[in-house]
C-alpha cells in the first residue's frame, strides 16, 4: 500500500508541476494582433465600454466577462481532509476547483486564497470584490465561521454566494437519499434518520432534507460528544441546537435502533456490526467520511445485504461527489443573472440529479468508468460526474427555479434554444447538427442496423427513439438483443419502438439468398455460398432490405473493417446514376469552426474527374447542415507554383467543377493555410474567387485526406462526425469501428436526411 501511495504521490506532483506549474492560465477571448486591436482592447477604445456601464451597470454583462466569472475563495481553515493548512497550501485545491468549473460547465474562475482568519474582515474583503464576479463559491472554511460568513455575504451581496462544502454536499446527498428511498420503497415523510456528524456539511444536508419534506422530529443528530440533546453544553452552537431533542439517549448505539437512514459525515469506523443489525428493514447507509467511511461497505454487505449504501469514495458504488452539482448549479444561476442561490434552486438541482440517475447511461460515462455497467438501482443511485447529461438537465431546472422564485434578473425566454446552447458545449456537435436533427424528426424514416446486437447500437437507438429521429430496425438474434436491452437498463420496447430481424428466424431467407444470388451469380457466387453469406453477413441482409425499399437508410460498420462493409454496399446497393465511384466526407467540429474533409476513406489516388465529382457531392452534404459551402482544392502547389501531376490534377479538377457546378464557391489549387486564412490567400493571390475561410477542404489523395483528418482530430482537439458516404444509389453509410454512441446518433440523423433528400429529388 505504501508503494502504491508513493507512486500516486509522485504522479500527482508531476501532474501539478508539468508542463507548466499549476493547473490554470488566463486566455484572451479577443485578438490582439495589431495596433487597431490594441486601441480597441485598451486605450482609447475601452473607455466607450466603461461609459456604457456607468450609464447602466447591467450592461456589464455585455461588455465584460463578469457574467461568466466565479470566484473560488478560501482562507484555508478546513481543507479537504487536511485541516487548517492555510491559504497558500490550499491553492492547489482551489485551482482544481476552478478546473472543474471550466471542464464541466464552461465557467471561468479566479481562485482567491485570502490570508484572513477574522470572519468580519474576511466578509469585508469578499464583499468588496462583488463588482468583479458573477458569483462566489466559498470553499474549505471551517465551522461555525462558515455559517456566519455565508449569511453575512448573502445579505450584503447581490450575486450568488454559495458555500459548496455545505450546499453542494447537501444537494448530492439529498439526491442520493431521494433515489435510495425510491429503491427501498419508503416515503421521505415517514422515515427516521440518524446523523453522525454535526458540522457545516451535515447540518446543510439535514436542512435541505427538511425542506424536501423530512420531518425535523424524525432526525437525530450525534457528534463526537454523543447525541445532540436539549440542555447539552459541550460544543453546541445555534445551528446545531436546531436539531437538539428531548431524550435520555446519549450514544449512537442508543439511537440507531430501527433507523431507516444513517447519514455519516464524521469519522472513520464509528459504526459496527451491532449498530448495523439494529437498523430498520432495508436501511439506507450513507457513510461519507473520506478516505475511510464510518462503516466499511464490505461489512455492510456481509451483515446487511438488504442495505443501500453510498460513500464518498470513487472505488465503491454510489460515490457522493460535489462535482455532480456545483458547476451546473452555477451555470443555471449565472445564465439568468440570479441574485442568489435559494432553496428552490437547490431542490431543483436535487430533482434533476435524482431523475437523471433513473435514465439509461451514455457510452461516454461507461467509457470514463472502464466500461462499467451502470443501471439505476441499489448500486447506482446518482449519476457519475462524467455524465454529459448533467449539463443538459441541471442548469435549465435551476434557471427555471430562479425565475419562478423571483431572483432572476435576465429570465430565459426560449428554453429549447437554451438547451441547444448547452448541448453545443457538451457535445460540440449539438448546434451544427441541429438542422439535420430537425429535418430527421419531421420525416421519421426506417433505418436498419446490421450490428443490432451491439451495445453502442442499442444505446444509440434509445436516444434516437427518445428524440423521435427515426424508427430503428435491428438485425440480430432476438434473445441476445432482448437480454442486452435489459442488461444495459434501456427502455426500448421491441416490436413497437424498434423492429428486430433475427437471422435465425428470417422469414425472408429464401427471397434474400435468391436476390443475392441474382445480383452476384455472375461473380462466382453459387447458390450454396449465397445461402451461407445471407445467414452469416447481416450487412448483406441490410443492403438487400435497403435495395428492396423495406427500409429507408442503413448505418453499418461499428464492427468489422470499413472496406468489407463498403464492398457489400458497392455490390448490392450500387452507385447513384451518373456517379463514377463512392467517396467519404468527414466533418470536423473545432473551436475555429466546422470543416469538411474529402476523401478520407475510399479513393486512393482519384482522377481530376473524380476529385470534381467528390467536391460537388460533398458540397451538397455541407448544405444539409445549413452551411453555405466554401470549397478549396488543397495541394502542395499554391496557384500554379508547381506543375507536377498532383498539382495539375487539382488544377484540372477546378476547371471541371467550374463547368459542372458554376454556383459553387471554390478556389484552388492552394495550400491549406491559404484555404483557411483569407489574409494569407490575398497576399498570395488577391484575385481569388473564394471569400473568407474555406469550410470544405478537398484533398488530392487518400493519404493526404486521412493523415490530415487524424492529425486535426488529435492535435486540434476536433470532434469528428462521419465518415459520410456519398455516391451510393440509396442512403447507405459505413462508419468506423471506433465510433461512439453519440457518433452513431449523429450518423443516423444524417442517414435519415440523406434518404429524405433522395425522396424529395425523385418527387
Amino acid at each position: 500500500m505504501t508503494d502504491r501511495n508513493d507512486k500516486l504521490r509522485e504522479a500527482a506532483l508531476d501532474y501539478h508541476r508539468y508542463p507548466t506549474p499549476g493547473k490554470l492560465a488566463v486566455a484572451a477571448t479577443t485578438t490582439l494582433a495589431n495596433q487597431r486591436d490594441l486601441a480597441l482592447a485598451y486605450s482609447p477604445g475601452v473607455a466607450f465600454a466603461c461609459e456604457e456601464i456607468v450609464k447602466d451597470p447591467e450592461t456589464a454583462v455585455h461588455y465584460t466577462a463578469r457574467a461568466n466569472l466565479v470566484a473560488v475563495i478560501t482562507n484555508g481553515t478546513a481543507v479537504l481532509g487536511l485541516g487548517p493548512i492555510g491559504p497558500l497550501a490550499s491553492k492547489p485545491v482551489m485551482e482544481g476547483k476552478a478546473v472543474l468549473f471550466k471542464k464541466f460547465a464552461n465557467i471561468d474562475v479566479f481562485d482567491l486564497e485570502v490570508n484572513e482568519l477574522d470572519p468580519q474582515k474576511f466578509i469585508d474583503i469578499v464583499a468588496a470584490l462583488e463588482p468583479t464576479f458573477g458569483g462566489v463559491n466559498l470553499e474549505d472554511i471551517k465551522a461555525p465561521e462558515c455559517f456566519i460568513i455565508e449569511k453575512a455575504l448573502r445579505e450584503r451581496c447581490n450575486i450568488p454566494i454559495f458555500h459548496d462544502d455545505q450546499h453542494g454536499t447537501a444537494i448530492c446527498v439529498a439526491a442520493a437519499v431521494r433515489n435510495g428511498l425510491r429503491v427501498v420503497g419508503k416515503d421521505i415523510d415517514k422515515v427516521r434518520l440518524v446523523a453522525s456528524g454535526a458540522g457545516a456539511a451535515a447540518l446543510a444536508c439535514l436542512n435541505l432534507l427538511v425542506s424536501m419534506g423530512m420531518p425535523r422530529e424524525n432526525i437525530t443528530v450525534t457528534d463526537r460528544f454523543g447525541v445532540v440533546y436539549k440542555g447539552r453544553e459541550e460544543e453546541m452552537d445555534p445551528w446545531k441546537a436546531e436539531y437538539a431533542i428531548e431524550t435520555n439517549a446519549r450514544t449512537l448505539d442508543d439511537v440507531i435502533e430501527g433507523a431507516d437512514i444513517f447519514l455519516g459525515l464524521s469519522a472513520p469506523n464509528i459504526m459496527g456490526e451491532k449498530e448495523l443489525r439494529k437498523m430498520g428493514e432495508r436501511p439506507i447507509i450513507m457513510a461519507l467520511a473520506n478516505p475511510t467511511p464510518e462503516v466499511s461497505p464490505e461489512l455492510v454487505k456481509e451483515i446487511r445485504p438488504d442495505a443501500v449504501m453510498a460513500t464518498g469514495r470513487t472505488d465503491y458504488p454510489n460515490q457522493v461527489n460535489n462535482v455532480l452539482c456545483f458547476p451546473f448549479l452555477f451555470r443555471g444561476a449565472l445564465d439568468v443573472g440570479a441574485t442568489e442561490i435559494n432553496e428552490a434552486m437547490k431542490i431543483a438541482a436535487v430533482e434533476a440529479i435524482a431523475d437523471l440517475a433513473t435514465a439509461e447511461v451514455s457510452d461516454i460515462v461507461a467509457t470514463a468508468y472502464g466500461g462499467e455497467e451502470l443501471k439505476f438501482g441499489p448500486e447506482y443511485l446518482i449519476p457519475k460526474p462524467f455524465d454529459p447529461r448533467l449539463m443538459l438537465e441541471i442548469p435549465p431546472r435551476v434557471a427555471k427555479a430562479a425565475m419562478d422564485s423571483g431572483v432572476a434578473k435576465r429570465p430565459i425566454e426560449d428554453f429549447d434554444a437554451y438547451r441547444q446552447q448547452l448541448e453545443g458545449f457538451v457535445f460540440r456537435s449539438g448546434l451544427v447538427m441541429k438542422p439535420v436533427f430537425d429535418m430527421a424528426r419531421s420525416h421519421k424514416k426506417r433505418v436498419v442496423y446490421p450490428e443490432g446486437e451491439s451495445r453502442r447500437v442499442l444505446q444509440a437507438c434509445q436516444v434516437l427513439v427518445d428524440d423521435g429521429v427515426c424508427h430503428p430496425v435491428l438485425i440480430g438474434r432476438r434473445d441476445v438483443i432482448l437480454d442486452r436491452i435489459k442488461e444495459i437498463g434501456l427502455r426500448l420496447i421491441p416490436d413497437v419502438q424498434v423492429e428486430i430481424h433475427d437471422p435465425d428466424d428470417n422469414r425472408h431467407f429464401e427471397q434474400d439468398w435468391q436476390d443475392f444470388h441474382n445480383i452476384m451469380g455472375r461473380r462466382g457466387i453459387n447458390p450454396e455460398y449465397a445461402r451461407s453469406i445471407v445467414r452469416t453477413r447481416p450487412t448483406v441482409v441490410a443492403c438487400l432490405m435497403l435495395r428492396r425499399g423495406e427500409v429507408d437508410a442503413m448505418v453499418c460498420g461499428c464492427q468489422g473493417g470499413f472496406l468489407r462493409h463498403l464492398r457489400y454496399v458497392r455490390n448490392l446497393v450500387g452507385l447513384r446514376k451518373g456517379v463514377s465511384d463512392f467517396s467519404a466526407v468527414n466533418m470536423m467540429i473545432m473551436k475555429q469552426g466546422t470543416f469538411f474533409l474529402t476523401d478520407t476513406y475510399v479513393s486512393v489516388d482519384p482522377t481530376p474527374e473524380h476529385v470534381a465529382e467528390t467536391a460537388i457531392m460533398a458540397a451538397d452534404v455541407v448544405k444539409r447542415f445549413g452551411i453555405t459551402p466554401k470549397a478549396a482544392l488543397i495541394s502542395h502547389s499554391n496557384f500554379g507554383s508547381h506543375d507536377n501531376p498532383s498539382a495539375c490534377k487539382m488544377r484540372d479538377a477546378l476547371k471541371i467543377i467550374r463547368i459542372q457546378a458554376p454556383d459553387l464557391e471554390i478556389e484552388g489549387e492552394m495550400h491549406a493555410d491559404a484555404a483557411i486564412s483569407e489574409t494569407i490567400r490575398n497576399r498570395i493571390f488577391p484575385n481569388s474567387m473564394l471569400k473568407g475561410s474555406a469550410n470544405l477542404l478537398v484533398m488530392p489523395t487518400l493519404d493526404a485526406a486521412n493523415i490530415s483528418y487524424n492529425m486535426v482530430k488529435m492535435l486540434g482537439d476536433g470532434l469528428p462526425v462521419g465518415p459520410i458516404l456519398v455516391g451510393a444509389a440509396k442512403s447507405a453509410h459505413v462508419v468506423s469501428p471506433s465510433i461512439t454512441v453519440r457518433g452513431l446518433v449523429n450518423m443516423s440523423a444524417i442517414a435519415v436526411v440523406d434518404a429524405i433528400d433522395r425522396e424529395q429529388s425523385r418527387n
